[in-house]
């Protein structure tokens, strides 16, 4: 089974539209945060500091997958649950659940590497093979 992570979130206003209900991107962003949260509660350094030592950068996402169920509103306590359940050679899926309570307001499912930069270009970056270390801190 894989490890699970926990992101406890208060939905502000600011998160909202004009109908009241959460902004569909920012389910992303809590997604994006939720994923280096994980990292970060699995040992990980940061990716500034990884960067120094290996050259990854950090984990774009590749392909992404949301399911909306359930609306969140103003007000709501929710919680990003986050995990790993399958690692590739050069990728791993990310899966992240939205909860109010036992309520599942929405899930998704990241594709996401490793990266380094290449050459010159800022820019560009490649996929590399996903570091033994980190999987098996992530484990």
């Amino acid at each position: 089974m894989s490890r699970i992570h926990h992101l406890p979130l208060h939905v502000e206003f600011g998160d909202c539209d004009p109908a009241g209900i959460v902004w569909f991107p920012n389910f992303f962003r809590w997604f994006d945060a939720g994923s280096r949260r994980f990292f970060v509660a699995c040992g990980v350094p940061t990716w500034k500091e990884l960067e120094k030592t290996t050259g990854i950068i950090g984990t774009p996402l590749v392909d992404t997958q949301a399911r909306f169920v359930r609306p969140a509103s103003y007000g709501d306590e929710i919680v990003v649950e986050t995990s790993i359940p399958e690692w590739r050679t050069k990728s791993f899926v990310m899966k992240h659940r939205i909860l109010r309570g036992e309520e599942l307001l929405c899930e998704c499912n990241e594709v996401r590497v490793f990266a380094q930069r290449t050459g010159a270009d800022p820019h560009a970056i490649r996929a590399v093979p996903i570091p033994e270390d980190i999987r098996a801190l992530c484990g």
